[in-house]
């Protein structure tokens, strides 16, 4: 059961947010709610020490603290910060943090300049409201979307994965 968790509520809510970022330009907090959540509940479950846990929410916090400095200042959106850090505390004080970091940099950068090449080569007129909307100049990007794939990826690396494939929980 629990390894039936950890193969389905990360990957599915980071796919949500990727999914939900591209067509409404929005992650609703029940996604970071539920990352947040279930992170405990699994910590607890497996065994983590209680100041690993400690450890964990304290990165997951720092990194909500300067993603809210990003959104304050209108370099991200509220959705992508909270996402970013529900994220955080998942990988917690580990190289896999890093990782996540650079590749949702790398996976964020060459996602806008597609869309920024896009918006350069089509008028917002295909019909299709989200498409149409993300070729708008106005429009933010769906950065969601860089993080979601960043998390997936990463996230095969991890001792959770590793816990559930090697039949540890």
């Amino acid at each position: 059961m629990i390894a039936a968790v950890i193969f389905v509520v990360f990957p599915f809510a980071m796919a949500y947010a990727a999914f939900s970022d591209l067509v409404s330009m929005t992650i609703a907090n029940r996604v970071s709610i539920i990352l947040l959540a279930a992170f405990v509940v699994l910590a607890l479950v497996v065994g983590m020490p209680l100041s690993s846990i400690g450890l964990h929410l304290g990165v997951g916090l720092a990194t909500l603290v300067v993603a809210f400095g990003c959104f304050a200042a209108g370099w991200m959106g509220g959705g992508d910060a909270k996402l970013l850090a529900a994220t955080a505390v998942w990988f917690g004080p580990t190289q896999l943090f890093l990782d996540y970091l650079v590749l949702g940099a790398v996976f964020g950068g060459v996602l806008t300049l597609a869309i920024l090449l896009a918006r350069a080569k089509f008028v917002p007129v295909t019909g299709v409201d989200f498409v149409d909307h993300l070729l708008e100049r106005k429009t933010g990007i769906p950065y969601g979307i860089g993080l979601g794939a960043a998390g997936l990826t990463v996230y095969t690396s991890s001792d959770w994965v590793s816990l559930a494939v090697h039949g540890l929980v």
